[in-house]
């Protein structure tokens, strides 16, 4: 089996764990879950099936959803950031980003961070909105949000300095 992807899958199966035994059960303030199975779609190669990357991650969404009680809300939020995970891409690294020959190698850390931001707030917000439905609860939505985008982003940042290669 390919190094790769047997790396994947080691990701993919321990995120799930982390998110389901850890992230799940944390609540900051009473209202914080943190996300942490998101920095996925950062980790996730570049080069690959846009076909099979959207399947994975719906995947790895309806399995937090199975063990989170939640009807469907991450595989959604999955979904959508890897529909559009192209076009953050392409907005973070402008010129440097093209698909066949991108390597986050030749990239600034400034760029990086920004697109695991993008990344976060775009699945927290489709996540958060599906969940609550309604207009009238537009302050407790932006509320979660921006305290959970915050909480999922610096753990991400945390979990990426840990557990990936070197790099600039």
């Amino acid at each position: 089996m390919n190094n790769s992807i047997f790396l994947h899958i080691l990701r993919f199966v321990l995120l799930v764990l982390a998110q389901v035994l850890i992230g799940n059960h944390l609540n900051f303030l009473g209202f914080i879950n943190p996300m942490v199975y998101v920095i996925f779609f950062y980790w996730y190669p570049t080069k690959g099936s846009q076909a099979l990357f959207m399947g994975i991650a719906f995947l790895l969404g309806f399995t937090v959803d199975v063990f989170s009680d939640t009807p469907a809300l991450h595989a959604l939020a999955s979904v959508t950031v890897a529909y559009t995970r192209p076009v953050l891409l392409q907005f973070c690294f402008g010129m440097n980003y093209e698909p066949k020959n991108f390597s986050f190698k030749t990239t600034t850390r400034l760029q990086r961070i920004t697109f695991l931001g993008l990344l976060v707030v775009l699945h927290h917000t489709i996540f958060f909105v599906s969940e609550i439905l309604s207009i009238s609860h537009f302050l407790l939505i932006l509320k979660k949000i921006v305290t959970t985008s915050i909480v999922t982003w610096v753990l991400c940042l945390l979990c990426n300095a840990l557990f990936s290669g070197k790099r600039k």
